[in-house]
């Protein structure tokens, strides 16, 4: 696998001994101004230990994979008039922290506002890549050809139910990394990690050793967290932060990131726990000398 920019920052991460982590927010929820600061805080701001990596989200009308957390939140972002355009001032605002980004995005706003267009915007905002949930790799022609044109990552998902034939094809198409859902169904926080997972990511590993993996859907604290990079190279935590801003709006401070805060260093400390348990090695790839990308990251 290509590691492309995120692929290599998660493979410095895995010779450090220990998981990657990274957060998903919307921008434009609460407002667009809140989001900004909420996404900064994600990175913990060089006071404290944040995210590697930040999944920038784009609100969408009809977000097929999301759970109500959020969706609510999505909704109230589109219904105070967040706009497309407003995602690149959010990636913006994550790397000048010197935390990489990603944006999260149905392929229908890429579609609209034009690939080339945002591909180029989003290198041109220090954008890492883009992750999009429901473009699959076979119809991806347009999005292959422009992120190759912009250098930018792409990463599609794959679940427990994809054959090993779609597997193939979408770990080969992958740049950065393979974002494996760890459950089927829509987002959510769930009381355990799915044990679907580790299997999972044995089946794209299978497929080839070099791949990096991350795991999303599910996981809601430090403990999960610290339990799915035991097997995965990065966790996913999407709906339990986007909780925390909104249980902070329904007590009538949609300013106060305290909650957001304390949850992202309950999951920093979580994937800083250790690797012991982790049955991957060094991923063939970076032993054997094969040509990779330099391990900076766009934006840092």
């Amino acid at each position: 696998m290509d590691l492309g920019h995120t692929g290599q920052r998660l493979l410095h991460i895995h010779n450090e001994g220990r998981g990657a982590l990274a957060g998903f927010l919307h921008v434009g929820y609460p407002t667009v101004d809140l989001s900004l600061r909420a996404l900064a805080a994600l990175t913990g701001e060089g006071e404290s230990e944040g995210v590697d990596l930040v999944e920038v989200g784009l609100p969408y009308s009809d977000p097929v994979i999301d759970g109500v957390t959020i969706q609510r939140a999505g909704t109230k972002a589109l219904e105070r008039g967040v706009r497309t355009r407003e995602v690149f001032a959010a990636v913006e605002a994550v790397v000048s922290h010197g935390t990489p980004a990603v944006v999260m995005t149905y392929w229908n706003l890429i579609e609209r506002y034009g690939a080339d267009r945002f591909a180029r915007d989003l290198a041109s905002a220090g954008g890492a890549g883009a992750i999009t949930p429901d473009l699959t790799p076979d119809e991806a022609e347009e999005w292959l050809a422009v992120s190759d044109a912009h250098d930018l990552d792409r990463i599609f998902l794959v679940s427990p139910s994809s054959t090993d034939e779609r597997l193939r094809g979408t770990v080969a198409a992958c740049r950065g990394w393979v974002y494996a859902t760890s459950v089927m169904g829509v987002t959510g926080q769930r009381a355990r990690t799915s044990t679907a997972a580790p299997e999972l990511v044995r089946r794209i590993r299978q497929i080839d050793s070099s791949a990096m993996v991350g795991v999303g859907l599910g996981v809601s604290n430090g403990a999960q967290a610290g339990e799915v990079t035991s097997f995965a190279d990065l966790v996913i935590v999407g709906s339990a932060l986007v909780k925390t801003l909104l249980d902070a709006e329904d007590a009538g401070r949609p300013e106060d990131l305290t909650g957001l805060r304390a949850l992202v260093a309950d999951l920093a400390a979580g994937v800083r726990g250790g690797r012991g348990s982790q049955e991957a090695s060094l991923p063939p790839a970076a032993e054997s000398g094969t040509p990779q990308r330099s391990p900076g990251l766009v934006g840092t």
